[in-house]
């Protein structure tokens, strides 16, 4: 792996049951770095808050988004390069990933699907997965019953930095390996 003065932050983005997490997984497994995961904070949040109750204006979202920009800067500035994984759209991306430009070398891993895939997933999830209910699934099964796609409105991250855009709709198209010499810069 090429040596860099600093260390590299590894974004993996994309809408709702695009695969992220998984992939993100596999990109830290490969590289041998933390992962940071949205979804895992604010699990831990509303496994901390008795009564909690998604939905609306959920005030746990502020503070994981917070829990998670303060995580990455500690251990970018602490010279650890990491992979981050979450579904914001670029105008919650952006802010964060600006203002850690200084501390790393972003690299952004877009995971694309065609809609009815990602919607089969995550439908698949909110009916498997009990912790998801804290995520917002059935607001987005809602939408996408109601005719509504939030998937096809995705805003990705529109950063002029290293970006490689990954069809993640039937295994990785670029294969993992070329996912992994992206993201390691080789």
């Amino acid at each position: 792996m090429p040596l860099s003065p600093s260390p590299t932050l590894i974004v993996v983005s994309g809408p709702p049951g695009s695969g992220k997490t998984t992939l993100a997984r596999k990109i830290a497994a490969q590289i041998g770095c933390p992962l940071i995961v949205r979804d895992e904070i604010k699990q831990g949040l509303v496994i901390a808050t008795p009564g909690y109750r998604p939905g609306g204006e959920d005030p746990l979202n502020l503070t994981a988004l917070a829990a998670f920009t303060d995580v990455l800067t500690t251990l970018l500035k602490a010279g650890s390069t990491t992979v981050a994984e979450a579904a914001f759209q670029d105008r919650l991306w952006r802010p964060i990933l600006e203002g850690l430009t200084g501390t790393a070398d972003i690299r952004i891993i877009r995971c694309e699907l065609p809609a009815g895939t990602a919607h089969a997933r995550v439908s698949e999830r909110a009916a498997t997965d009990a912790h998801r209910a804290a995520h917002g699934d059935a607001g987005l099964l809602n939408a996408i019953a109601a005719g509504a796609s939030p998937i096809v409105s995705f805003s990705p991250i529109t950063m002029d930095v290293p970006t490689l855009t990954v069809d993640t709709s039937d295994g990785y198209q670029p294969a993992l390996p070329d996912i992994i010499a992206f993201a390691t810069g080789e």
